[in-house]
Parts: structure tokens; sequence; C-alpha cells
């Protein structure tokens, strides 16, 4: 996956300002290049979990389509663990059925650094992590 920087700092400060409770949201682009970010209200407001507003995600994935972007991936923060997915993300990945996106998680454990990686996750519940490349 790329990114921009100017996106992947926007993640971190939607990540940070959420803290202490888990951010969660939508990325979406075209040819594995993140082109816009769709914040979604984590309806649990909470450090542990977190449950996209379900009328907000319907609204991100229809002006993603209506932009003629797809959907590349999902984010959400952790704010006690770090940047892995948990057993949590995993179970939610495989109901969800969206197992052909990256998964990027940010750990805002140290506030000031930030921890950034992205995971794909198969149907058979593997993870494997993969590179997320910055762009100017």
């Amino acid at each position: 996956m790329q990114i921009s920087k100017t996106l992947l700092n926007k993640l971190q400060h939607y990540a940070l300002a959420e803290h202490p409770n888990e951010c969660c949201g939508i990325l979406a682009g075209e040819n594995n290049t993140i082109k816009q970010i769709y914040p979604v209200t984590n309806t649990y407001r909470s450090p542990y979990r977190y449950l996209m507003d379900p009328q907000e995600q319907f609204e991100a994935i229809r002006d993603a389509e209506k932009r003629g972007f797809d959907i590349l991936g999902f984010y959400h923060s952790h704010t006690n663990s770090p940047a892995y997915p948990s057993a949590t993300d995993v179970r939610m990945a495989l109901q969800s059925g969206w197992l052909d996106v990256e998964y990027v998680l940010l750990s805002t454990i140290d506030q000031l650094k930030p921890v950034i990686n992205s995971y794909i996750i198969t149907e058979e519940g593997q993870i494997t992590e993969v590179s997320i490349n910055e762009t100017p």
C-alpha cells in the first residue's frame, strides 16, 4: 500500500485526537494508493474496542464508489497495545468478510511516536504484515 506523508500524518492525528479511545475508519483509493481517508465514529468510545458507526461507514463507502475509488483497507488504533491485530481484530475481519483489504493499525502507547503497521488477514485467520510505502 502507498500513502502520502500528508495522509499518513492525518492518520496519526486522528489516532492521537481520539486517544485514550480507539479511532477507526476506511482507506480508499486506486492502484493500491490511498487517496482518501474516511474517519468513522467509534460507537463504543472505548480504549479497548471499536465499532464503526454503520451509517457513517455506508456513507464513506458510497462516497468512495462515487469518486471511483476502491476500498483498500480499514484502520483503527490500539491505545494500550502494539500495532498488531488482536484476536478480536481477526475475528471481526473474518466476520465482516473484508479479506481482500489491508488492516492498518496505529499504536498510540507512545503518543510522541505512534507506530503504524499494515496487515492482511486471510480466510484462515493468518496475519501477514505488509509494507506501507510513504510517498511525497
